[in-house]
């Protein structure tokens, strides 16, 4: 199937998406060194945990180039099922894998936080209106808040890994800014595309949000971030009675010191 819009949109968003599966891998990576893994868990670990990204990555791609996500304005919007579907997995997995857990547990809050630049590749929303491929319905209010999301997510990370005042509050202020500039582009995508919900944007439908390579944002990265922020969430929950001034490394010595001290209380009441 050939892709719809401009000329430099495919490379854009392959290499774009790309780029964003290689930092998340270097990190997972990085995360497994730190969690004192035994020696021959790392590797095994490390690879379920990058087929399970890649394959949803190229899932996304074939299902999006093959059509599957297109809008219609006879029938009801497939792309739900790409945007949800991998969040309730990725929530399953969580709660069902307690490797998983353990691994996201290693990983610095800050590098969670500050991944999320790519967000700025937003950007494409506005450029896309600009040459009038996009209605201003869905543009604006998914690339303007993309870019200031993605803008701010190493200014908020860098901040939290210092320590500075104030900045765990900071962090949850960015978490909801993040989810809720999610929220707006999914809702506007939807009532600007083909189909029968499309109450906006009549003049120029939003066919490009629900067709090949564009449709991998909702899809693949727009999950992606919902992910990220849950597991943001998840770690602040897990400092939540800590030291707000603490860098990102004493916060991981002074939770591994609580469990150290609740597995020995636990151990001694068997006792």
């Amino acid at each position: 199937m050939s892709h719809l819009g401009p000329s430099y949109l495919l490379p854009n968003i392959l290499i774009g998406s790309i780029a964003v599966v290689a930092a998340v891998l270097f990190g997972i990576r990085r995360a497994i060194i730190h969690a004192e893994l035994p020696a021959r868990d790392r590797g095994r670990t490390f690879w379920s945990i990058a087929a399970l990204i890649v394959t949803w990555f190229f899932a996304a791609l074939v299902l999006s180039w093959s059509g599957f996500y297109q809008g219609s304005g006879s029938r009801i919007p497939t792309i739900p099922f790409g945007l949800l579907i991998p969040i309730a997995a990725g929530v399953v997995l969580f709660r069902r894998w307690p490797l998983l857990r353990r691994i996201i547990e290693s990983v610095p809050q800050s590098w969670i936080v500050s991944v999320q630049v790519y967000r700025v590749e937003g950007l494409i929303f506005l450029t896309l209106y600009a040459g009038g491929w996009l209605p201003g319905a869905f543009a604006w209010p998914a690339g303007v808040g993309d870019v200031i999301v993605g803008l701010l997510a190493p200014v908020v990370g860098v901040a939290y890994a210092r320590g500075a005042r104030g900045s765990a509050g900071l962090l949850r202020a960015w978490n909801l800014l993040g989810i809720a500039d999610l929220v707006v582009a999914v809702t506007t995508g939807f009532l600007t595309s083909p189909s029968p919900l499309q109450l906006l944007a009549l003049d120029r439908p939003n066919e490009l949000i629900s067709s090949f390579p564009l449709a991998m944002i909702p899809v693949f990265l727009v999950p992606l971030s919902v992910l990220l922020h849950l597991a943001s969430w998840q770690k602040l929950r897990g400092t939540r009675d800590l030291n707000p001034l603490l860098t990102d490394g004493e916060r991981g010595v002074k939770v591994e010191s609580a469990k150290s001290g609740a597995g020995e209380r636990v151990y001694r009441t068997a006792r």
